[in-house]
């Protein structure tokens, strides 16, 4: 197979998928891994896609322009959730007061929160039910819901976060960069979002490797507001000291 070729294929892989691992390439081309690297290493050399640790995401200028539903996201890179959500319910302790954002990942931290005895706050309605049926103290912020992503949002939603003053605060993203910051697509959702952020302690943002290099329409926290929790380091993030990897 042709070099051109081989990058082609890993490009249309990407294109279709939005990440992709070193196994897969080797997999679905046939090459040992030492030539997958290269081609991913000539591939982000000429700015076509951005290399991770482990494999390639798409690169830095994607741009997130349209909003998908819980329903379209809830399965996507499901295990990269859930390893961040494992990581990021480890962190809480019984004393804490918590916000938790609307989003999959977020809604995956329940699945590990059934034995705190903290204070959960949160604008997803599905989230407080969750909580609330596993027996967990939870307060639902009020305001209007947005359909799409079953968020409460709004001038009421603020006033309500206002008034609390949260201990830790777990935040879902659309996308990460240096520049641009933490980005969600609605400035609905960034509103609460950000002044969620504002009335937290210590703030920790969920993102999975697909979401570093993208940027979305609104910004609502500047870089380096907050921990990232991510399941593997993206190209040029790897050693910042406020990126929390998770671990198998």
């Amino acid at each position: 197979m042709l070099t051109e070729q081989r990058y082609e294929m890993i490009l249309a892989l990407l294109k279709e998928k939005k990440s992709v691992t070193v196994t897969e390439i080797t997999d679905l081309l046939g090459i040992s891994e030492s030539t997958a690297r290269r081609d991913i290493n000539a591939l982000s050399s000429a700015g076509r896609l951005k290399k991770v640790f482990g494999g390639a995401v798409l690169r830095d200028s994607a741009h997130v322009t349209q909003e998908p539903t819980v329903a379209q996201k809830e399965n996507l890179h499901r295990e990269e959730k859930l390893l961040i959500a494992r990581r990021a319910a480890n962190m809480i302790e019984d004393s804490d007061m918590v916000y938790l954002d609307a989003g999959t990942t977020t809604g995956c931290m329940i699945e590990f929160l059934a034995e705190k005895k903290s204070l959960f706050v949160t604008n997803a309605v599905a989230h407080a039910q969750r909580l609330a049926k596993q027996g967990n103290r939870v307060l639902l912020v009020g305001g209007e819901l947005k359909g799409s992503t079953e968020a409460v949002i709004g001038a009421q939603a603020m006033e309500m976060l206002l008034r609390y003053h949260f201990t830790k605060g777990f935040f879902g993203v659309n996308g990460v960069t240096r520049t641009a910051g933490f980005t969600t697509p609605d400035a609905g959702e960034a509103s609460v979002k950000r002044t969620a952020v504002q009335q937290c302690e210590e703030k920790y943002f969920l993102a999975d490797s697909t979401k570093f290099g993208a940027v979305s329409a609104v910004t609502f926290a500047p870089y380096g507001a907050g921990k990232i929790i991510t399941e593997q380091a993206a190209d040029g993030y790897g050693e910042e000291k406020d990126l929390i990897l998770c671990r198998q």
